[in-house]
């Protein structure tokens, strides 16, 4: 097993978000993710069908944590056994490829290119492969109101708590994050087929992000008073008053923020399979959401994102650097 000192776990972190920025996730690389979902779906071939599915859910958490956590960490010190140098460069990829700064970027542009061109039938495309809403009929401030929640959210799940992971225990829980993040994802849904099974996946997710996404709202308030488009006092005032309202005790917090940043209304009814669910509505309908609001939205993801680097160069130098 290794320990790395503060000096190279803020370093190795560091590296990786520059991998993050510079490089994505590559599509023609083995992405861990990936691994993750077919060990889930294959466990849960033979685990949902059991009778006790709480028991059996928590059974599957336990399982794909573990083992993420595991092969993680067996990698990593592998790679330092053979030398130093080569176990920073396995640390440093694995936690890049559990933050996705640089592909939620290119998602959101995605969307907001062809709503910029008028082409509202290929934005609504775009944005169905980033949300799980029915996009089918969405008009362009449906489709802009949904990729704006889900840079908001994403915020915390693809970036501030795999790096908060990271820095406490290197690539491994940044890893045992991603893993119960995907199950999350998977599983964790609050219907007839996963309700009880996903209720651990859904529950240890809610427990991993309670942290991050606080960190994240106050960075949000910060970072919002730094532009004249952005209200600082409307962001904090919005998660005061609509974060708790959300059905995710984390979520609502990064979307109530930049609601309220913002000036517009997130939330609301949304169709998934043909059935309307509504959510509750976080910000104020000042004006209609626009499809300008992703740009804003993903400038304040990618300026937290400078936020955090600049603060991790800061203590390197201050306090173990040089």
């Amino acid at each position: 097993m290794i320990f790395y000192s503060l000096s190279e776990i803020l370093l190795i972190t560091l590296a990786a978000m520059l991998l993050d920025g510079l490089i994505g996730d590559p599509r023609r690389l083995p992405h861990p993710v990936t691994g993750m979902g077919r060990m889930i779906h294959c466990l849960e071939k033979h685990l949902l069908p059991g009778k006790r599915k709480r028991r059996n859910g928590v059974l599957l958490t336990v399982i794909v944590t573990s083992v993420c956590f595991g092969i993680t960490l067996a990698l990593t010190s592998l790679a330092a056994w053979l030398h130093p140098l080569l176990g920073y460069a396995a640390s440093a990829w694995l936690i890049s490829t559990t933050i996705a700064v640089r592909g939620l970027r290119e998602a959101a542009c995605e969307v907001y290119e062809p709503l910029r061109q008028g082409k509202l039938a290929d934005a609504r495309q775009a944005v169905s492969r980033i949300v799980g809403r029915d996009t089918a009929h969405l008009n362009e401030a449906g489709v802009s109101r949904a990729a704006v929640e889900t840079v908001a959210e994403n915020t915390v799940d693809a970036f501030v708590s795999p790096l908060v992971y990271a820095l406490l225990g290197g690539a491994p829980l940044a890893m045992l994050y991603r893993a119960a993040n995907t199950l999350d994802s998977m599983v964790g849904y609050r219907n007839e087929r996963y309700l009880e099974f996903g209720w651990a996946s859904a529950r240890w997710d809610d427990v991993m992000n309670w942290i991050p996404a606080r960190i994240t709202g106050l960075m949000l308030i910060i970072l919002a008073a730094g532009k004249k488009t952005t209200s600082c006092r409307q962001a904090w005032k919005a998660i005061w008053q609509f974060a708790h309202l959300h059905p995710s005790p984390n979520s609502g917090i990064p979307e109530a923020a930049v609601a309220g940043a913002l000036g517009i209304e997130l939330g609301g009814r949304h169709t998934y399979g043909g059935v309307m669910s509504a959510r509750a509505r976080l910000g104020w309908p000042n004006r209609p959401v626009r499809a300008d609001d992703i740009v804003e939205t993903v400038s304040l993801l990618t300026r937290l994102s400078w936020l955090i680097a600049g603060g991790l160069g800061c203590m390197w130098f201050l306090f173990v650097g040089w």
